[in-house]
């Protein structure tokens, strides 16, 4: 059975730090195209993989770079000149039995429509996919077996979930999401989907910095361009922004531009002129990016959710904080921390340590203990989560 400690916070709440910084990657961002392409591979192999042996096989397909290509946008339209690049690199199971399979044969266009579809004016002629796969090592294929039975670690690793949000990762957040959603796109449909919001919280004053890449064809003129550029800026302060927090918000959009350019391109992402993307840099399983909150360096994309711990602790954590400030409101803010060691049974990590502010730690130790319990005992019900994008991880 697994060790748990829980612990009375000690620092301050993160509402009460004088300085907060929040930042969110948009869907059309580059590195949340990368997150995105090596997820959308991992879940293709583990469909395959199900269909041929009705099991999910050892692969870890979590290394990815995006080559920025090349535009010349103009207001009212412009053209893509290089297409964009993008390289998936990995490790799978390619055979067995005496099969075996190349997934740049099988899956290449499905992970090009996944990425077309993710960024509207992106077509399949901007993009050129190429997967670098290679077998995987014997003794960590060697750990994947029945899938009903709890699956061995395949690493040493460790993981941290974050409750609640606090109210400038909350209007973060949904500034992005709504921009992107469809309503966004109906109030703002210039907009493309390469949308990064970083806000800033100084005391009780917010501020929100938006980079938002226009689509050249629906922006005739530079006229149209600025109205819209104050549309979003005047809609997040009085519309948006009250329905997350009394704090004072300003808002700035574009504010690299000057009299001579704009943040327009043909397809709605940055990606085809230029700026390059990774995985690991973008959005974590809250959906943010949060250098205030404790943090990992794990790429949870495109790494196998049988057995990974650093994709499936990374989820596990985040709901076991969630439900903590769920069922028990006296909670005002937790961490949750989870290692665990190779080879040994995902459901027993080494140690879950929770932290938790607000009230006494004996006091609901049986609560988080049970909570902890049912989030390990539910590791299928997040293994499968991931096939069916359950989980935010880009």
């Amino acid at each position: 059975m697994a060790q748990i400690q829980i612990v009375e916070g000690k620092n301050l709440l993160v509402e009460e730090m004088p300085v907060e910084i929040v930042e969110r990657k948009g869907k059309g961002h580059p590195d949340s195209l990368c997150d995105g392409a090596a997820e959308e591979l991992s879940i293709a192999l583990c469909q395959f993989y199900r269909q041929e042996l009705n099991q999910i096989l050892h692969h870890n397909v979590d290394k990815a770079v995006l080559i920025g290509g090349s535009s010349e946008p103009v207001f009212g339209g412009g053209k893509v000149i290089v297409p964009i690049q993008v390289y998936i690199v990995g490790r799978a199971t390619l055979s067995w039995d005496g099969k075996s399979f190349d997934p740049n044969e099988i899956f290449k266009e499905q992970v090009t429509q996944w990425l077309c579809s993710q960024v509207k004016y992106l077509q399949k002629e901007h993009l050129k996919v190429e997967f670098k796969v290679r077998p995987g090592s014997v003794d960590l294929r060697s750990i994947f077996g029945d899938e009903d039975k709890p699956p061995l670690a395949n690493d040493t690793s460790f993981a941290v979930g974050f409750a609640p949000l606090s109210e400038l990762e909350k209007l973060v957040l949904n500034t992005e999401k709504f921009l992107n959603s469809d309503k966004g796109k109906e109030r703002f449909p210039q907009l493309g989907e390469d949308i990064k919001v970083m806000g800033v919280r100084y005391g009780n004053k917010i501020r929100l910095t938006v980079a938002a890449a226009f689509v050249s064809c629906l922006t005739p003129d530079r006229e149209t361009y600025e109205a819209i550029k104050r549309g979003v800026n005047q809609f997040i302060c009085n519309e948006l922004a009250p329905k997350f927090t009394s704090r004072k918000v300003e808002v700035f959009v574009n504010t690299a531009d000057t009299s001579q350019s704009a943040y327009i391109t043909v397809t709605g992402t940055s990606a085809e002129s230029g700026d390059d993307g990774q995985v690991g840099r973008g959005n974590r399983v809250s959906g943010l990016i949060t250098p205030y909150r404790p943090m990992t360096l794990e790429a949870v994309a495109g790494k196998n959710p049988v057995s990974h711990v650093g994709k499936v602790y990374s989820v596990m954590t985040q709901l076991i904080a969630n439900k903590i400030v769920e069922k028990i409101p006296e909670v005002r803010q937790v961490y949750c921390y989870m290692v665990s060691q190779i080879g040994k049974p995902i459901i027993d990590p080494q140690v879950v340590s929770v932290e938790v502010w607000g009230i006494e730690p004996k006091k609901i130790e049986n609560e988080v203990k049970a909570i902890v319990d049912q989030v390990l005992g539910s590791w299928k019900d997040i293994r499968d989560g991931f096939l069916r994008r359950m989980w935010q991880i880009y």
